[in-house]
């Protein structure tokens, strides 16, 4: 299997310093609770360098304020960021203040490899966090990993690149199962119960799953996150793709890791070891709390986030997810099991359909319909895993799906 040999060694944070955080992101729904979780710990944690993507007048601020030595913008033109920049420091009185600016496609990557840094905190959203991703891991910088896409797509690709250690799960699932983890060894490991909300949609048929509109697929009852997480999470896509990336993080087997809804989502997930216990990790749902603990990991942030009050009445219920009315789940672990690239296809295909649903061109329940079409008819051209197989999948996904979404 084919990787790329990373240029840097990895050298975990020294306790007790300071560590400089980048941000990949740093205009989305994590990277801005990651700033506020690194003001709030001025002593902890410092700005290295943030990327964001057409947001110029919110990264402009961000970077200013925080004084971030360097930054990225997914817009082209690198005149229009400095402007930003410019009118930014002139509002907040700042006088001097000159990064290293990056804009374009790479920027995000080379800011991810940037090297006065000791965390990369890759929050994006979507496959294109595979490049940050690799880079991050390529300059040795410890990988918060909040993208869980690039590791889904990039498979044994990211996994053979990252150092034992190096990278840190951000996602409140993952999160929560690498805390449970250290009450045991692996090989006390039986089981790893990934829990889900449910959705807005909890207790819906398929069938009246198919009138659903972007307006409700985007109400969720507990988070508040993006448009394509958001939806998502509610057709059960974010949760298949939280379990293959649970299967890559762990290396538990897929048919040891299950979900179960929880609507109240104070239980974040949970480990079943071989003795019969279980180990839970719960607190209010904030994401702050595994941000922090991301980007200070194996340390914790003291109030980083408000813990569970266990003096006032309340319940937690669990059920089992109806896999009828949301194949996803089953979807993915079949798709992870076909090859080293049939999941960049899940995710290409799922990418496409979702902002196909959004435009009003498809019904809800065309969106998981057509990821399990498109993956009937894929068949890999290898099965090595390289960052060019997994790109020529994407592409061959995404032009798939653009023509049976035409035709739907």
């Amino acid at each position: 299997m084919n990787t790329v040999q990373p240029s840097t060694p990895f050298v975990p944070p020294v306790p007790g310093s300071i560590r400089r955080i980048t941000l990949i992101g740093s205009t989305g729904s994590i990277g801005t609770q990651a700033l506020e979780v690194i003001s709030g710990a001025p002593g902890r944690f410092a700005v290295a360098a943030i990327s964001g993507g057409y947001n110029l007048q919110l990264l402009a601020r961000q970077a200013v304020s925080t004084g971030a030595p360097a930054v990225g913008t997914a817009n082209p033109n690198l005149d229009e960021l400095a402007a930003a920049i410019s009118a930014a420091a002139e509002t907040l009185g700042v006088v001097g203040y000159a990064p290293v600016l990056f804009a374009g496609p790479d920027a995000a990557a080379r800011i991810a490899g940037f090297p006065d840094a000791d965390v990369v905190l890759n929050g994006i959203t979507g496959s294109i966090g595979l490049a940050p991703t690799l880079a991050a891991l390529n300059a040795g910088h410890l990988l918060a990993l909040a993208n869980k896409e690039s590791l889904i797509v990039g498979g044994q690709l990211v996994k053979e690149l990252a150092a034992p250690g190096q990278l840190v799960p951000v996602d409140s699932e993952h999160s929560a199962l690498a805390q449970a983890l250290r009450s045991g060894t692996p090989e006390e490991v039986h089981k790893l119960i990934v829990t889900a909300s449910g959705g807005p949609f909890r207790g819906w048929s398929r069938e009246a799953l198919r009138d659903v509109t972007p307006a409700q697929a985007l109400a969720h009852p507990t988070w508040a996150m993006g448009k394509v997480i958001t939806t998502n999470s509610a057709t059960m896509v974010n949760k298949a793709l939280e379990v293959i990336e649970a299967h890559l993080l762990f290396d538990v087997p897929l048919e040891r890791i299950e979900a179960v809804v929880h609507p109240q989502s104070m239980v974040h997930s949970m480990v079943e070891f071989i003795d019969g216990s279980t180990i839970a990790q719960a607190s209010p749902p904030d994401m702050a709390l595994p941000i922090a603990l991301g980007i200070g990991w194996p340390h914790r942030v003291p109030g980083a986030a408000r813990p569970c009050d266990f003096s006032a009445a309340q319940a937690w219920t669990f059920e089992p997810l109806d896999v009828e009315a949301f194949p996803a789940i089953e979807l993915a672990k079949a798709a992870a099991a076909a090859s080293p690239t049939h999941m960049a296809v899940f995710n290409a295909v799922n990418e496409e359909a979702v902002e196909a649903f959004h435009a009003g061109a498809i019904r809800f329940t065309d969106i998981v319909e057509t990821v399990e079409a498109i993956l009937d008819t894929y068949t890999p051209e290898s099965g090595t895993l390289t960052l060019d197989s997994v790109l020529g999948a994407e592409t061959w996904a995404r032009n798939a799906a653009a023509k049976r979404l035409e035709a739907l």
